[in-house]
């Protein structure tokens, strides 16, 4: 009697099934974890072998299969997007001078965001100016701009003798002048430096008011400090356009009814130079805004008149007596916010925030002071009304503490937890995993946007920011980046970013961001459509990106594959030719990369 064939046995052609389909499991796990080039989904045609495993899903379209559902919206018909008239060309929606006459003066509230309802937006693409040419790199943009992509001869007329721009030829010069500094930048900070520790590390955040053409935030930038420049749109038309054509962080803003777009305890010094805001009126609020957004300890300058009046009135358009009334009113109020004079030289005058309110609340049941604010967020910054009282800083126990805590020096402190990562609920595990993985998504951006390394990019704008992972992970380039944070994000954590050394706004972006158009050279987007996706438009996002992005700039928008394809289908009808690539994660995650490289 033959023996049975044991190859035979059913139950073992059952093993071995078992075992081929898991081994193919594994592979299949294994070669896409380690694959880090992430091409085009679409570009897969060649034959696949088994290094190409982790590709297979590029043979399978791309409608939708999963549970999210793209937003509703009658898109599909839509054609090509024409051009906005010639008059769009320096557009900006909510600040537009043609609408100022339909708000009050009043307190300048004409001047603020007033932003055109949905109905009333323009369904076309801003066009460049005649002529453009793509900007000149860091740091040379810092000293020159083609005049064609700014094509305004009147700053350079009003203010020449201030030495704020010169138009030579086809080139517009920022010889580094100013009101304030007539003879130069560097002199005028070389001034401060007499009294405030810019070379310390402690000094990284700036506010500076009514900036111009932002040369003093430029020259700081040699000392590694990023200054957030703000100015209205007024007469001396797009002197904030000039400054983000230098590649110099700027946007449009201007107290008057509203607070700063920015949390307190922001910025470790503030700097108003001839900035004509009336900081002793309507019982000091502007001042009191200052002290809000300035750390405990911070500075703040003050340059122009009134300040050393008797040696400066006879230059002034003011008497003599009303610019020594003017002074003793700006000396007062400060004292009242708790501020130490540290020195005026000159017609500059230095004061300093106290560390904490201990000796503050003493004060004020003593002295005519300010009230302290009361149930009111100190960190809002959206649309919140001013209101003529002192943000309370923390509690602390001892006279010597720093309220809220110390900050690291720069650059330490870009890697390190700050003290409001605890009072966020973030822990210092979480603080710097999502360091890691903002490392390993720039890592990612490198390999698939070549030109990100190359120096090719200056101002880079990240729509929904988070505690600034992604900006942190830039700094090994020459770049510096707008970190947006929507004020009704699920976590508000701009404050984090500002504590790490970097600088953002809040933003609501079913409106159009305080910028001119062709701003920046770089957009990352982030999970933006999916959190607006029941808010408004995504036609009005990608309108307004179009809108700020430069010529030859790039999109990184990252979200799921089904945003993603919706997004790619409205971006093609803008002459927008992106790409669908796998993220970092690799091509069985649901997250998806659009790419939009408009230089190629």
């Amino acid at each position: 009697m033959a023996k049975p064939n044991p190859l035979k046995h059913p139950l073992l052609k059952y093993f071995i099934s078992i075992l081929l389909v898991s081994l193919s499991y594994i592979l299949g796990i294994y070669t896409s974890s380690n694959n880090s080039t992430s091409p085009p989904l679409q570009e897969q045609k060649q034959p696949l072998n088994c290094h190409q495993l982790n590709f297979s899903l590029s043979v399978l379209d791309f409608e939708s299969h999963h549970t999210l559902s793209p937003p509703q919206e009658p898109l599909r018909n839509l054609q090509f997007f024409n051009f906005c008239p010639p008059n769009f060309t320096n557009y900006c929606p909510c600040h537009d001078p043609s609408r100022e006459t339909d708000f009050t003066a009043e307190r300048f509230f004409s001047r603020e965001r007033h932003c055109p309802e949905p109905y009333e937006k323009p369904m076309c693409l801003v066009p460049r100016p005649a002529g453009y040419k793509r900007p000149f790199s860091w740091p040379k943009s810092r000293d020159y701009a083609w005049f064609k992509n700014l094509p305004f001869k009147e700053l350079s007329e009003v203010k020449k003798t201030q030495n704020w721009v010169r138009l030579e030829g086809d080139l517009l010069v920022f010889p580094g002048g100013g009101t304030s500094f007539r003879k130069g930048v560097k002199g005028y900070v070389d001034e401060i430096k007499r009294f405030v520790p810019l070379k310390s590390g402690s000094i990284r955040t700036v506010l500076d008011v009514g900036c111009g053409v932002a040369s003093f935030g430029a020259h700081l930038m040699d000392y590694n400090i990023l200054t957030m420049s703000i100015a209205p749109s007024d007469k001396h038309e797009a002197q904030l356009q000039f400054a983000l054509e230098r590649g110099v962080p700027a946007m449009l803003g201007i107290l008057s009814i509203h607070r700063l777009p920015f949390p307190s305890r922001s910025f470790d010094m503030a700097h108003c130079a001839r900035c004509l805001v009336p900081w002793t009126k309507y019982d000091g609020l502007y001042l009191m805004e200052i002290d809000r957004v300035l750390r405990p300890g911070g500075y703040w300058i003050f340059s122009g008149p009134p300040i050393n009046w008797k040696a400066n009135y006879k230059g002034s358009e003011v008497g003599a007596q009303e610019l020594e009334q003017e002074q003793a009113r700006l000396e007062d109020l400060a004292v009242r916010l708790c501020w130490k004079k540290v020195a005026e030289k000159g017609a500059i005058a230095v004061w300093r925030k106290p560390n904490n309110h201990i000796h503050c609340i003493i004060k004020s049941r003593i002295w005519k002071s300010p009230r302290f604010c009361i149930n009111s967020d100190p960190d809002a910054g959206w649309y919140k009304k001013m209101k003529p009282c002192i943000t309370p800083l923390l509690n602390v126990t001892d006279i010597h503490d720093i309220s809220g805590g110390s900050l690291e020096k720069w650059s330490k402190r870009l890697n390190i937890a700050p003290p409001r990562t605890k009072s966020e609920g973030i822990s210092g595990a979480a603080f710097e995993g999502d360091n890691q993985l903002w490392k390993r998504r720039v890592r990612h951006y490198g390999i698939i946007l070549k030109s990100l390394s190359r120096g090719r990019y200056r101002n880079i704008m990240d729509m929904n920011a988070g505690i600034g992972g992604f900006a942190a992970a830039l700094t090994q380039y020459p770049v510096w980046v707008m970190n947006v944070v929507p004020y009704d994000a699920k976590q508000n954590n701009l404050s984090i970013v500002y504590d790490r050394g970097l600088i953002g706004t809040y933003m609501n972006w079913c409106e159009a961001f305080s910028t001119y158009p062709r701003t920046y050279d770089l957009i990352h987007a982030h999970g933006v459509f999916s959190m607006y996706m029941d808010k408004c438009s995504i036609l009005d996002i990608l309108l307004e990106m179009h809108r700020i992005l430069r010529p030859e700039g790039a999109v990184i928008i990252r979200d799921h594959v089904d945003i993603i394809v919706e997004v790619k289908g409205i971006a093609e009808k803008m002459k927008w030719n992106g790409r669908i690539l796998h993220s970092e994660n690799g091509a069985f995650h649901p997250e998806k990369i659009l790419l939009i490289d408009t230089c190629c």
